[in-house]
């Protein structure tokens, strides 16, 4: 298995990159890549659901995706220290009837030594939004990068 750098244990420059890096792999929306980024055993709590390795992060994924349409992340390093980091996000995304969304979250992070995240725990809210009140659109540009993401 080849590794992820940055690899723990984490500076504040490397726990950066590591964030930046995990919003750009989900801004693809691309499941089979996306999974590549965790442990084959990799556990998940994402709201209410639990999750177990590649196969099931897939799916879940994938499944995701069809229910959250243009969908777009920002992710902001909260905390950090050796293998773990503290991270909250703010994503938007609209369902098949048209309501825009707007999700809060924090994400708990531990990673292998080879920098492959072995654990993932999620809670997150949703707000309804209406188109006129988006701001998450598309990949974050590159003059954006490190911004931090507003309360409301």
């Amino acid at each position: 298995m080849a590794a992820r750098p940055p690899l723990p244990p984490f500076d504040e420059q490397s726990a950066l990159e590591k964030v930046q890096a995990a919003e750009d792999a989900w801004n693809t929306r691309d499941p089979e890549r996306i999974a590549l980024a965790y442990t084959e055993d990799s556990v998940w709590r994402n709201r209410d659901r639990f999750l177990t390795g590649r196969e099931e992060i897939v799916a879940f994924l994938r499944e995701k995706w069809t229910r959250e349409l243009e969908y777009a992340l920002r992710k902001e390093l909260w905390a950090f220290r050796g293998n773990r980091m503290a991270v909250r996000y703010q994503y938007e995304c609209h369902d098949a009837a048209g309501q825009w969304w707007r999700s809060y979250g924090n994400e708990l992070w531990e990673f292998t030594e080879d920098g492959l995240m072995s654990r993932r725990e999620s809670s997150i809210n949703d707000v309804p939004i209406g188109e006129a009140d988006r701001r998450i659109i598309g990949s974050r540009p590159a003059d954006q990068r490190g911004a931090q993401l507003p309360l409301r």
